[in-house]
């Protein structure tokens, strides 16, 4: 059996899917949403076939599981809950990646179309490695990690648990990034970030800090 349920019917679930598609090793797919008006219905041609908590009742028919949601935190609570289930929770990758040697993925993560990961680097699981971003050499990337599109990581680049990297920042090699914190948009990152704040800006500065 090589079923796969995705968790969250959003539009990164949506992306999920199609990348899932792509690989041509899963015989069926189906999404679990708590969105009520979705229940029923088919996105991307697969159907939402219940809430997230029916994953329970629905481990006899299917034996895989990937949770689909943006949020770093509830994702990671899902991949946790997933694992002590003895649900399968694969790697989604996309075909056109570039993935150097001894590069360690964790489970629960998805990498999306166009991503480079150079040699060494480890990422944990549950993260979101997303379109076009480019991560050197020997980097670290903590569990519930969102790296955006167009992100540029060099290398010996640390970023702890549950941080978020948005859209075309740039971080310099040797720079580490606290746990929950934010990189904003179009930041170029110099300088280490603490835990817990939202850093913008060229050089990033930190505009505020953020709840624990």
């Amino acid at each position: 059996m090589r079923n796969l349920l995705i968790l969250g019917a959003g539009g990164h679930g949506k992306v999920v899917a199609d990348i899932a598609r792509q690989m041509n090793f899963w015989e069926n797919i189906s999404f679990l949403d708590d969105d009520e008006n979705k229940i029923g219905k088919y996105i991307n041609n697969y159907k939402v076939i219940g809430k997230l908590n029916d994953y329970i009742q629905l481990k006899n028919k299917y034996d895989y599981a990937f949770v689909a949601i943006g949020n770093n935190r509830i994702r990671l609570k899902w991949v946790e809950i997933l694992k002590t289930k003895e649900y399968k929770i694969p790697i989604i990758k996309h075909n056109s990646t570039v993935i150097g040697f001894d590069v360690n993925i964790g489970i629960g993560t998805v990498v999306m179309p166009g991503v480079v990961i150079n040699t060494k680097t480890k990422i944990g699981m549950g993260s979101i490695i997303n379109t076009s971003s480019s991560i050197d050499h020997d980097c670290y990337i903590d569990d519930g990690v969102h790296i955006s599109p167009g992100v540029v990581l060099g290398g010996n680049v640390f970023i702890n648990k549950g941080s978020w990297i948005g859209l075309g920042a740039k971080i310099i090699n040797n720079i580490t990034i606290g746990k929950n914190s934010i990189v904003a948009a179009g930041a170029v990152v110099i300088n280490d970030v603490p835990d817990n704040v939202m850093v913008v800006g060229v050089p990033a500065k930190i505009k505020k800090k953020l709840e624990d």
